[in-house]
């Protein structure tokens, strides 16, 4: 089973599954993507997703999925999302 396990793991290098990332701790932090897209700031984290909203006014709401997740350095959390990618994470605009 051990060997099962290991090699399961060589196929799946960005799974946040095996995350040390404490889900926690990125609530209030900024969110960016590649380029340092702004992606707003982390509301909630849900089971599969990154809720973050941006804006003061004509706020946008994402929904981005983990296993976009590259990294999250303590005071930002860091997505592999694109400009041409972001519209399809949008879920509101206020």
């Amino acid at each position: 089973m051990f060997r099962f396990y290991r090699i399961a793991r060589l196929f799946k290098p960005n799974s946040m599954e095996d995350s040390d990332i404490k889900w926690a701790e990125t609530i209030k932090k900024e969110a960016r993507g590649v380029n340092g897209l702004d992606l707003g700031e982390v509301q909630q984290v849900e089971l599969e997703s990154i809720l973050t909203q941006k804006g003061i006014i004509g706020k946008e709401q994402y929904s981005i999925p983990k296993k976009l997740v590259e990294k999250f350095d303590g005071n930002v959390l860091w997505f592999n999302v694109t400009n041409d990618d972001i519209d399809k994470y949008i879920i509101k605009q206020i």
